[in-house]
């Protein structure tokens, strides 16, 4: 993934994008802002909620990146020698010194050239089966899927032909034998859920020859030449006009000699209803992207939440279960970004031969198998008044509406027989029952000024628990 600290978390949330969203789309968008920022937000990807990220190229070969910074903390001066994210391996394993430098020489030799993995990830990933993938991710509930169709390392997902000028490599160093990016496309519509692909523009090492080791390597490090934005332009162009990716998901920023602003309106020409990041390094996008963050509130603009399973974004066989997040705090996180006006952007780092870790298909499982209960609190629902409350019992909620029903989702097991909810007023008329339970009305009692919910035991589910109260914003 990224290191990320270029992005500020509420940059674009000074415009209002409900006045964008309800402007009139050109008939054809032309390379400015005035002309990108009348897009309007597509229901499809307002009310989608979850989608799966997936890391996946020559990195998840050797599969690895130290543990050394759980938190994250993208401020310290040792981050990037001992960075957490596997997909940065052939850059971490380039700095002296540093654990990814031993680790690559103790299992591989200090000769060994990392894009000669490409030979074991096409013997490897002619075992996937993109049908097989696809259905799990539309068992964990997603809705659409991103895929990295090509990080920072240069390696492209599909047969691309673009000449890369990068004299010491040959093209079947630089690309998979097979094309990922159609036969996952293909899957993932099948599955009746959208296909986004993600694009490295700011990074691309192929044209890079030393390694980012401190911060103030960021900007000296990306690729600015002609060359380089002429090559990132074609190959992006060639994504949008063969795949027709229902989200364009650049990252790090996009080179100054690159044309973002054409890039965007021709990918919009392309297709209407896609969407953008806020990645591209000009001040237009459909929704900002936190990264390991959430918000403190509702944001006016949409945003999306992406981060890993675990820490890292690409498969890295170091982490087991203690570096996953728990399925009950992964609901969590979840019901939390819905109600504040996001999506969640899952990430799975499959191995080599597209094989989902088991730690990271019993978190996907056990968000389905909740998923499949509480759907109505989540899909297509907005945000209410507020996000957060918590019950006169102590128990943390979450608000989300839709049209006139109110949900509530209590946090983990409610702490009590009751919910007591003060500054929810009181409407007996509208009837109150848990997602996922048939015929079964609780009761509703005034709780001057409030609204109390009696449960009935035992709660059917795990992990969260939503309430609807029908008709309750008439």
């Amino acid at each position: 993934m990224t290191l990320n600290p270029f992005f500020t978390l509420f940059a674009a949330t000074v415009l209002s994008f409900g006045a964008l969203a309800s402007a009139q789309a050109p008939t054809k968008y032309e390379p400015t802002l005035a002309s990108l920022d009348q897009h309007p937000l597509p229901q499809w990807y307002d009310g989608a909620k979850l989608g799966i990220f997936i890391h996946w190229g020559l990195y998840s070969v050797p599969g690895w990146a130290p543990l050394t910074h759980p938190d994250h903390d993208f401020s310290s001066n040792d981050y990037i020698k001992y960075d957490p994210y596997a997909e940065w391996y052939l850059n971490t394993m380039r700095i002296p010194g540093s654990p990814t430098e031993a680790y690559h020489e103790e299992h591989y030799g200090a000769g060994f050239n990392y894009y000669d993995f490409s030979l074991t990830f096409d013997r490897e990933s002619k075992k996937w089966d993109p049908d097989k993938m696809a259905a799990i991710f539309r068992d964990a509930g997603a809705r659409y899927v991103v895929l990295t169709s090509k990080h920072h390392e240069g390696f492209t997902l599909w047969p691309s032909t673009t000449p890369n000028p990068t004299p010491s490599l040959k093209p079947s160093q630089l690309h998979a034998g097979r094309d990922i990016v159609g036969e996952l496309t293909t899957a993932v519509q099948k599955q009746g859920m959208k296909m986004g692909l993600y694009y490295s523009g700011g990074y691309d090492w192929t044209f890079n020859t030393g390694p980012i080791e401190v911060d103030k390597d960021y900007q000296a490090v990306k690729p600015e030449s002609k060359a380089y934005g002429d090559y990132a332009f074609a190959q992006i162009h060639e994504l949008i006009d063969r795949y027709h990716p229902a989200i364009l998901w650049n990252d790090i920023d996009w080179p100054k000699t690159g044309n973002a602003l054409q890039v965007e309106a021709d990918y919009y020409n392309a297709i209407p209803d896609g969407v953008i990041d806020d990645r591209f390094g000009i001040k237009h996008s459909d929704f900002t992207s936190p990264e390991y963050e959430k918000l403190d509130k509702i944001s006016e603009k949409k945003w999306e939440e992406c981060r890993g399973l675990g820490r890292s974004f690409g498969y890295n066989r170091a982490e087991g279960e203690n570096e996953t997040i728990a399925p009950g705090e992964l609901i969590a996180l979840l019901i939390d970004i819905v109600s504040k006006n996001g999506n969640l952007l899952l990430d799975v780092g499959p191995e080599a031969d597209g094989t989902i870790p088991p730690v990271q298909m019993e978190r996907l499982k056990a968000l389905g198998a909740w998923l499949k209960q509480n759907s109505e609190a989540i899909y297509d629902t907005t945000p209410w008044t507020r996000a957060a409350g918590k019950s006169a019992e102590g128990d943390d909620l979450r608000f989300t509406r839709k049209g006139d029903d109110l949900f509530v989702t209590v946090l983990g097991k409610p702490k009590a027989q009751t919910i007591t909810m003060p500054d929810v007023p009181a409407k007996p008329e509208s009837p109150i029952t848990q997602l996922g339970v048939d015929s079964l009305e609780l009761n509703a009692k005034v709780q001057d000024p409030g609204t109390r919910i009696i449960l009935r035991a035992p709660l059917k589910g795990d992990y969260a628990y939503s309430f609807k109260l029908a008709g309750y914003l008439r």
